[in-house]
């Protein structure tokens, strides 16, 4: 049996659809909030109605929070297998403590029940931001090592603590690969992580900025979990980046593909600076913060990562981002013409 943690992401969702094109059953966690229907509606860009039904069908559904043990003892029942794709993605300062307990510690007890369970393998599902800089400027990769003297946000700091704890379960006796994935470009979720690219774009938005980080299409990320899941590889951890590129042409390619006017105004230090200084009055009364002093220099800088390990133990290929972009741009097209017909 294989778990899935985190079902209705956008890895998540994507991993189910390839997962179920082979399994007969598979188990997937997900929270009393969450709609599995995003789940369905991602198979069905791929599939033909009647074959996403099919598809869809050979998912149990599992009602279970990462902090909460009895829910998940309870998925871990004849489990073999599990993809963690589960975490709490924010920049929000006033989620130090929720992004701590539920990376850290809910990964800790995935860990916990892959011991208790016996399970032959574990797929963890991290970040670049947990992965270290070089000097120099030199492009990261999987030896580059973490400085805890350096200015890291909290949602970088609960993933390096989330992977420390994967690493003590390789320790315990579970074989574990850990994927550290950059950008991750795919259609379905619009309103949340880089989804928004796409919607924000076709609102119209007039700024781009300088920062160059890594990129990679969300089919990439679920095929390299695959294949390593498939592989004798363990215990060891491969950066996910097809390209490493600035979020000016991301933004402008995007805007082209949906035939929208490209953000032509680029941001200034002094201008985020300001929105911080704005948003750090709005705190003491209550508004939710999301620049912080770390990413302001993050938009910024330029962060290259370099993918060679697991081009050269997998002969892996990676899709180019125009054609991910491109790809994800024509299903958003294509949903908002059916949510808005003429």
């Amino acid at each position: 049996m294989i778990l899935v943690t985190g079902g209705t992401g956008l890895v998540g969702a994507h991993l189910l659809y390839e997962l179920a094109q082979d399994q007969d059953r598979i188990l997937a966690t997900k929270r009393h909030s969450s709609n599995i229907q995003s789940v369905r509606k991602v198979f069905g860009y791929y599939s033909d109605p009647e074959k996403a039904d099919r598809l869809f069908e050979k998912i149990k559904w599992v009602t279970a929070s990462l902090t909460n043990i009895p829910s998940l003892t309870d998925a871990f029942e004849r489990v073999e297998y599990v993809y963690h794709c589960a975490a709490l993605i924010s920049f929000d300062p006033s989620d130090e403590r929720k992004l701590r307990k539920i990376n850290i510690e809910g990964t800790a007890n995935i860990v916990n029940l892959c011991i208790a369970k016996n399970v032959k393998k574990l797929c963890y599902v991290s970040s670049v931001a947990a992965i270290g800089a070089n000097l120099n400027d030199e492009p990261v990769n999987e030896s580059s090592k973490w400085n805890p003297e350096a200015h890291h946000n909290d949602y970088a700091i609960s993933k390096y603590g989330a992977e420390i704890e994967v690493w003590r379960g390789t320790q315990e006796g579970v074989p574990t690969v850990i994927v550290n994935p950059g950008i991750i470009i795919g259609p379905g979720y619009w309103d949340s992580g880089s989804g928004k690219i796409f919607s924000r774009i076709d609102k119209g938005l007039k700024y781009h900025f300088p920062k160059v980080s890594g990129f990679v299409g969300v089919g990439d990320v679920v095929d390299a979990m695959l294949k390593l899941m498939h592989s004798n590889i363990k215990n060891e951890q491969f950066i996910l980046v097809a390209e490493n590129l600035s979020f000016e042409k991301v933004l402008k390619d995007t805007a082209r593909l949906l035939d929208k006017p490209e953000p032509s105004k680029r941001l200034t230090k002094w201008m985020v600076s300001l929105g911080w200084i704005f948003q750090k009055i709005g705190s003491w009364f209550g508004m939710p913060r999301q620049i912080t002093r770390e990413s302001i220099s993050s938009l910024f800088g330029e962060t290259r990562y370099d993918n060679s390990k697991i081009r050269e133990r997998l002969q892996f290929d990676f899709t180019p981002i125009d054609r991910v972009l491109e790809k994800t741009a024509s299903i958003y097209k294509k949903e908002k013409q059916e949510s808005n017909p003429l």
